[in-house]
């Protein structure tokens, strides 16, 4: 507000780009390493509908009110929509999974919707850019429009998820045989995570997949080459049986000989410990960044109508959207009322931002969705930030009652549906 610091956000500063792309892949990554059930748990049903029917209908909903009560042009409109539309990994990490022994029904299905998607996004930010040139250029008719079905969708979607998982399960397992042969306690896991987001975000591109679902694919890939090493040797101070082993981090010390790495198991639990470690102090670091860059640039970039349109999208879109297609899921009303609230907007819309200034977004409109964008997400980070630690008080209480009136053994039940 003093006019010592002007942030401008256009094509002349693709530092940002990069610096908001950086923030997102290091989160999808982790928040992928981080899910530990299996794909046929019921608690991965939330998360497919969040990132499918959810996340469309916000998308469209948030087009239509830009268009029919902001005066947008469409293209720009679902531009904004496909924007806004993602709940971001960032700074999503108060009401995520916290740890992979973590089987809450809202962190889970928040964590999976974020790293899913901030991908499935992507075709909808491609879609508006390429009807805005499709525009420009006098283009008609549905040929584009098949080609981006058949391209930015089907391929790029199913591409990104199948390479990302194969490179992270196949590169994760190699790296705990190789540092169990060799008793490697030098090793520093951080290189192995940067090496398999490089390599997996890469692979993606290189195949005109979506590297961000690639990163998280990986992730997830991670996870079940440490699911598979402790199932064929579980670790070997587990005297008793158990229905399902403990996450391989939460076995090992803060220090390991290299006599225990002997055991595979103790090997993957140290290199996923270390991986989440160095994941999460990246990613507090560059989302501490980001977040002040944003109150930076809101002084210049507010604009009240965001005030509408935040309201719309965070008291009635997303709420209703959820409660409503979450229907039939192990989700409780509560549950369900959280999930539908905590849709927090941040740095993934910030570089779909970016990505469109330096794809062919002019500079009189792209001030425009920037304005709006920036408003978005302060009026988030305000209004999520904000009620995080209540709400989550508030609903781990009734957690609690719940179980003491259903009783350990159900309690149990429940959780493991």
């Amino acid at each position: 507000m003093l006019g010592l610091l002007e942030l401008r956000l256009d094509a002349r500063n693709p530092w940002f780009e990069r610096l908001t792309e950086m923030a997102v892949v290091v989160a999808l990554f982790i928040s992928g390493l981080k899910l530990r059930l299996p794909l046929k748990h019921s608690a991965w049903a939330p998360v497919w509908r969040l990132a499918g029917p959810v996340m469309v209908v916000c998308i469209g909903g948030v087009a239509l009110l830009a268009h029919y009560g902001l005066g947008l042009a469409a293209p720009y409109a679902l531009l904004l929509g496909a924007i806004l539309a993602p709940t971001d990994p960032v700074l999503a990490g108060a009401v995520s999974v916290s740890d992979a022994a973590d089987k809450d029904r809202v962190r889970y299905a928040l964590s999976g919707e974020a790293g899913l998607n901030d991908g499935t996004a992507f075709p909808f930010v491609v879609l508006a850019l390429e009807w805005l040139r499709q525009r420009g250029a006098g283009g008609a008719g549905a040929e584009w429009l098949a080609r981006w079905a058949l391209l930015d969708v089907l391929w790029a979607v199913g591409a990104a998820l199948l390479v990302g998982y194969f490179m992270g399960m196949t590169f994760g397992r190699w790296a705990i045989k190789l540092r169990s042969r060799h008793r490697d306690t030098e090793a520093r896991s951080d290189f192995v995570a940067l090496a398999l987001i490089a390599l997996s975000y890469t692979a993606a591109h290189l195949l005109d997949a979506w590297g961000f679902l690639a990163v998280f694919a990986a992730g997830v890939g991670l996870r079940r080459a440490e699911l598979g090493v402790v199932a064929e040797t579980p670790h070997p101070e587990l005297t008793t049986h158990r229905a399902t082993h403990p996450p391989a981090e939460h076995l090992v010390g803060a220090h390991v000989a290299a006599q225990e790495l002997d055991a595979p198991a103790v090997a993957a639990g140290v290199l996923v410990s270390e991986t989440i470690t160095f994941g999460n102090t990246v990613e507090r670091l560059l989302e501490l960044m980001l977040v002040t860059l944003v109150g930076a640039a809101v002084g210049a970039y507010w604009d009240s109508r965001a005030l509408l349109l935040a309201g719309v999208l965070f008291f009635v879109l997303r709420p209703l959207t959820s409660y409503v297609l979450l229907h039939g899921t192990s989700t409780s009303p509560l549950q369900k009322m959280m999930i539908g609230w905590f849709g927090i907007r941040g740095i993934g819309s910030l570089y779909y931002l970016a990505y469109a200034f330096s794809h062919g977004l002019g500079t009189r409109a792209g001030a425009e969705l920037a304005s709006l964008t920036l408003s978005v997400i302060t009026v988030s980070i305000l209004l999520h930030g904000s009620s995080a630690t209540p709400l989550l008080h508030f609903y781990k209480r009734k957690l609690a009652h719940k179980r003491a009136r259903q009783g350990p053994a159900q309690a149990r039940a429940a959780l493991s549906r």
